[in-house]
């Protein structure tokens, strides 16, 4: 099929085609169409570019560098405004940076797997600032392409640099999104974030605990004294809302170095031998 078969090839005053009228596209009834193209649009380009399988990583858009955090601390010092909230950005900075080290690892570590013909574990995030702009960071800074996933909201920044052009999505559904952040994923890191954050964690949870998702997804909770004070997990056992086992589904760790590993392991013990596999 020729890119131009089919361009619309009307005169000024001629009845538009369908797929090339705004009013109709942009309307109610043609919802199916726009759901789909969702669906198939990132499904070309991840076949164009080879890409078998993802790391997920998911995060706070507010954190900042630890570049940024600094120097917006050194203007609050002088202007005595907002030193709080740049003394906290400072300490939370610190997610940025692991962010973008253990993506870099993980990329690295990917583009020298042996015999490997598809591009295998690439780094994907939603596309954002803060942690989502960390592991692009990370990823292209290994010489990784990296894929960003974004979404049009009211109040959203646009996405971030590091993103591969060609695998730079803007998406209008949260759940067409949701599907191609969870279908080709292989691990999940979640660094601290919030209400969004939150929701794919536990929508991950859910899918994992009910085995509509039977592939083994390794989902990494990075950060204790953020995690600890969000999340109380354990007392969903207690109260028998959850069983004991279900707290297993996730991996808690303070270190990039005990990241890496124990996502690596995961990876090498389950998804290396199976490229492609979905949910």
């Amino acid at each position: 099929m020729k890119k131009t078969e089919f361009v619309s090839e009307t005169q000024p005053g001629d009845p538009v085609e369908a797929y090339v009228n705004p009013d109709f596209m942009g309307s109610p009834d043609a919802r199916p169409l726009r759901i789909l193209a969702e669906y198939l649009y990132p499904k070309k380009q991840f076949e164009t570019h080879k890409v078998d399988d993802t790391i997920l990583f998911f995060g706070s858009a507010r954190i900042p560098s630890r570049q940024d955090a600094q120097a917006a601390l050194e203007t609050a010092r002088k202007t005595s405004a907002n030193l709080k909230a740049a003394e906290r950005a400072v300490f939370m900075s610190q997610y940025y940076e692991a962010t973008r080290e253990l993506a870099r690892r993980l990329t690295e570590w990917s583009l020298n797997l042996d015999d490997c013909q598809q591009r295998r574990f690439v780094i994907c995030t939603g596309a954002g600032p803060g942690i989502m702009e960390a592991a692009n960071r990370g990823a292209s800074e290994a010489g990784g392409e990296t894929i960003g996933l974004g979404i049009t909201l009211p109040k959203e920044e646009t996405n971030n640099p590091y993103v591969t052009p060609d695998l730079n999505f803007e998406f209008h559904y949260f759940f067409t999104r949701k599907f191609w952040f969870l279908y080709p994923a292989k691990a999940l890191v979640l660094m601290p974030g919030g209400f969004g954050t939150l929701d794919e964690l536990f929508e991950t949870l859910t899918l994992l605990q009910t085995r509509k998702m039977k592939k083994r997804l390794p989902v990494v909770l990075f950060g204790s004294e953020y995690w600890d004070k969000v999340l109380n997990l354990q007392a969903l056992a207690d109260f028998g809302s959850i069983n004991q086992e279900d707290l297993d589904l996730v991996y808690r760790t303070d270190s990039v170095d005990d990241a890496f590993t124990y996502i690596v392991d995961e990876l090498c013990k389950y998804a290396l031998p199976n490229p492609g596999k979905g949910m």
